[in-house]
């Protein structure tokens, strides 16, 4: 296992060191992810789910994601009440939300193939219903102008997200015992090869290390409050929890992933002025959950 890691931090290496000699510039990262979320990764997920089965165990993953969001939210409320309505809200859609397609998938099909695609992606499923629905109507809740929210719109951002639709789809496929055509799920086996250098090099190109003074001190108690409930919650579970190996450590390891590129273009569209300090807080989790999946790798995997 420390071997694949070593393999995967090169890669992401490789992909900041393209961006430091100009060969590849932070722009082209928009398009090699749209390029992941709407074609690799979904492949990735087809793959998965239909070269595996899916029970109501599992279901438990996506149950304890949604719960454990809903809870994160709620306590960030108390942690962070004393700062600017701005400053609130940012680190309330921050509370919870994990960037699992473009961190955890490349990792998690190193390490355990498609075993561990599949557990992770029952995470990522209740990842997606926080992501694009709690995340956003705290994110408009607390913005300048206050909520101004319909059910139409969360639906529309539901139905927007093809790695979403694609688990929901391929979930009712797997519970009914349909088969996909054989020549489709060749396509997208090839396709899928590609998604963990492309979000390998994805997370090189989007690293950057830069920081605003104003806002160290509430970045260390976001990061301090993200990652200490994260262990708190993670860990207890971990040992508390009667369910096999696989469910543990995805439980364990997707809680301390980083924090989902979502939040970015929410903050566009609320118009907050925090998107440099929520690029600085990604950049920064990153290498918080590249260090504690390392050590985990070591003392508990």
């Amino acid at each position: 296992m420390n071997q694949e890691f070593l393999y995967i931090v090169i890669i992401i290496a490789l992909g900041y060191l393209l961006k430091r000699t100009g060969i590849l510039k932070e722009t082209d990262g928009e398009v090699i992810s749209r390029i992941i979320f709407n074609i690799t990764l979904p492949s990735l997920v087809i793959v998965s789910l239909q070269t595996s089965t899916i029970t109501v165990s599992l279901l438990g993953i996506t149950l304890i994601v949604i719960l454990y969001g809903i809870l994160s939210t709620i306590v960030a409320y108390f942690v962070f009440r004393n700062e600017t309505r701005e400053i609130k809200g940012t680190f309330m859609m921050l509370a919870s939300g994990y960037n699992v397609g473009l961190f955890a998938f490349p990792l998690v099909e190193a390490f355990w193939g498609t075993e561990g695609l599949l557990y992770f992606g029952m995470f990522d499923v209740g990842n997606s219903f926080i992501v694009f629905g709690l995340a956003y109507i705290v994110g408009s809740y607390f913005s300048e102008n206050g909520m101004k929210l319909e059910g139409r719109a969360i639906l529309m951002k539901f139905g927007k997200s093809i790695p979403l639709m694609t688990y929901i789809v391929m979930s009712v496929l797997n519970f009914g015992h349909i088969q996909l055509p054989s020549a489709l799920l060749e396509v997208a086996t090839i396709i899928s090869k590609a998604n963990m250098p492309l979000a390998l090099l994805l997370l090189g190109i989007y690293l950057k290390f830069s920081f605003e003074k104003q806002y160290i001190r509430p970045i260390i108690k976001y990061l301090s409050f993200r990652y200490g409930f994260a262990l708190l919650v993670g860990i207890s579970l971990y040992f508390v929890l009667p369910v096999d190996d696989m469910f543990k450590y995805t439980i364990l390891l997707g809680l301390v992933l980083p924090i989902g590129l979502a939040v970015i273009p929410y903050a566009h569209e609320f118009k907050y002025r925090t998107t440099m300090m929520i690029g600085t807080v990604s950049n920064l989790c990153i290498l918080i959950s590249m260090i504690l999946m390392y050590l985990f790798s070591l003392f508990i995997l």
